[in-house]
């Protein structure tokens, strides 16, 4: 019978997502098969070359509606300090 995991690889662990395998002794070393999979997003993300997402951003640009930031960096951390402050309420 062939049982199936799934487990995230961190580095060099595995970490169990949802039902681990059952083992006697933690520290006993336990043989797996690992399949790396491919989302279909990734996949897409990697055959655009990006060309999407650098047109998005030139329409971005030439509507001008970030000009009026002065300060990106100060900007930015506003932001998210709101952020910050609302999932506090």
């Amino acid at each position: 019978m062939v049982e199936t995991y799934r487990a995230i690889l961190r580095g060099d662990k595995l970490e169990w997502s949802g039902d681990a395998p059952k083992r006697d002794d933690a520290e006993q070393g336990i043989e797996v098969f690992v399949t790396i999979l491919q989302s279909n997003a990734a996949i897409s993300i990697a055959s655009s070359d990006g060309k999407a997402m650098a047109e998005a951003l030139n329409k971005l640009a030439a509507t001008g509606s970030l000009s009026e930031i002065s300060d990106p960096a100060s900007w930015q951390r506003e932001q998210r300090r709101d952020r910050w402050k609302r999932t506090l309420c």
